[in-house]
């Protein structure tokens, strides 16, 4: 299934390229089209249907390397769905424009859960280390002491790296955008 997965998503790719090659030879000569298709792309970026790159920072986070076994409840010690969630809003609130973990793209409807001993994003399992990305925003702020990663290094030893970058690529959304219940307002 993997296998098959990854060959649709190199043929939505191609498909894609295609797509946008055509678009470019329909608005080429025409100033309207090409100012739609700009806003297109503005939007796309602003939805996460577009990889985008710029100054940011990646955190990688790792469970802590204490002894499980000399613990009481060692679940402490591990990186839980709640903590990524609490680091994403941290690079939110820091004004990041694009965020990914192990390369899922968070977007409006993106859902963080914990679902037993992984988690998912986007309906994707993702595991440790969590390689979160961001683009934009200033990051100064995330290692402040008292802050969420301070309290999560300090407290409970979870591994925590976080490296800011002139250079930071975070990757497109891959899924399907459904919306059963917003209509457009007339």
């Amino acid at each position: 299934y993997k296998e098959r997965y990854d060959n649709k998503i190199k043929e939505i790719e191609k498909i894609d390229k295609e797509l946008e090659e055509e678009i470019q030879k329909a608005t080429e000569n025409n100033s309207e089209l090409s100012d739609a298709q700009e806003q297109i792309k503005v939007g796309n970026k602003i939805l996460g249907l577009s990889e985008v790159k710029g100054p940011g920072v990646t955190i990688t986070v790792k469970d802590s390397d204490v002894d499980a076994s000399t613990l009481i409840d060692s679940s402490n010690f591990l990186v839980h769905d709640k903590d990524i969630l609490n680091i994403v809003n941290e690079l939110k609130n820091a004004g990041a424009e694009a965020i990914s973990i192990n390369d899922q793209r968070i977007i409006p409807t993106t859902s963080i859960n914990c679902a037993g001993n992984i988690t998912r994003v986007n309906g994707e399992i993702v595991g440790t280390p969590f390689v979160i990305k961001a683009v934009g925003g200033s990051f100064d702020t995330l290692e402040r002491p008292g802050g969420y990663i301070d309290w999560l290094r300090e407290d409970y030893g979870i591994d925590i790296t976080v490296k800011k970058q002139s250079n930071v690529t975070v990757e497109k959304y891959n899924g399907v955008i459904n919306f059963k219940y917003a209509q457009e307002a007339e």
